[in-house]
């Protein structure tokens, strides 16, 4: 199976971040034969003030970022993995992916459990949940009889939900991301392998790069958009701009790692604890 990752630098206008995938579908997938799309975390918007931000938000699946992404995915017929956009129900909104099939039809949404509310090292304070309201179920969806787990960004961190997967039987796991720079040059790379050997599944992480705008200036994501293989290898990784790369997702070798090394199997610790 043949995935493309798009890494991207979105910004505070929605528009000319649908422009931008809208060229790269364009000028980079057309034609690679690809089976299916990873997007970053708020890939269609990323930044501003709160109030901005709940602006922003889409009732799905109405919504300018909702219809494009569809429409892409339709245009190409390709299954495409949205990242995540901001969604309202009601009065609360959500850090939502949102998967299409070649055909455009919704197959899945997920909505972020885990919310980043954090103070780095260096003294940045974010609060995610100021803006974002938690989900709280496990999503997975199935393309061409492989079943890929959900999850977004900071969820990584918690090892608990990936072993969920992996006891659901996915074979691959999403981790779009805008993944702050200053803890994504010790934790990004690290804490991705581990959940793919872990889980010795595949996993796919598309990523924000650089800069965009918010209530206290300008905050870099890391990029590093990154396929890993389920014995811990990287396969592909992005350079440090925005752009596309490709990776062919081999499940055989998924197969013949889980029969030399069955640590799946090999779990004694109360499963309801994961």
């Amino acid at each position: 199976m043949r995935v493309a990752l798009m890494q991207l630098n979105s910004r505070d206008d929605k528009s000319e971040n649908i422009a931008t995938i809208t060229r790269l579908f364009a000028e980079r997938i057309a034609g690679q034969s690809v089976d299916l799309i990873a997007l970053p975390e708020y890939s269609t918007f990323l930044g501003g003030l709160r109030e901005v931000q709940w602006a922003a938000a889409e009732i799905f699946p109405d919504g300018e970022g909702y219809r494009a992404l569809q429409e892409l995915a339709k245009t190409y017929g390709v299954a495409l993995h949205t990242g995540s956009m901001i969604e309202r129900e009601g009065d609360k909104y959500y850090n939502t992916s949102v998967i299409f099939g070649p055909d455009g039809a919704e197959r899945a949404r997920y909505r972020k459990i885990h919310l980043f509310d954090v103070e780095t090292p260096g003294g940045h304070v974010f609060r995610e949940s100021d803006v974002i309201d938690r989900g709280n179920a496990i999503v997975d969806f199935t393309h061409k009889g492989r079943k890929f787990g959900c999850s977004i960004c900071y969820d990584m961190r918690f090892s608990e939900l990936y072993l969920r997967h992996m006891r659901n039987g996915c074979d691959v796991i999403m981790v779009p991301a805008a993944f702050n720079m200053e803890t994504g040059k010790d934790h990004w790379e690290a804490l991705l392998r581990a959940r793919a050997i872990e889980t010795q599944s595949w996993v796919i992480a598309a990523g924000q790069v650089g800069f965009h705008r918010e209530a206290a200036g300008e905050r870099a994501c890391y990029g590093n958009s990154m396929v890993i293989d389920p014995w811990g290898t990287i396969v592909a990784r992005a350079s440090g701009k925005p752009g596309v790369i490709l990776a062919d997702i081999d499940f055989d070798y998924a197969r013949h790692i889980r029969t030399i090394l069955p640590s799946n199997t090999h779990h004694v610790l109360d499963q309801a604890d994961a």
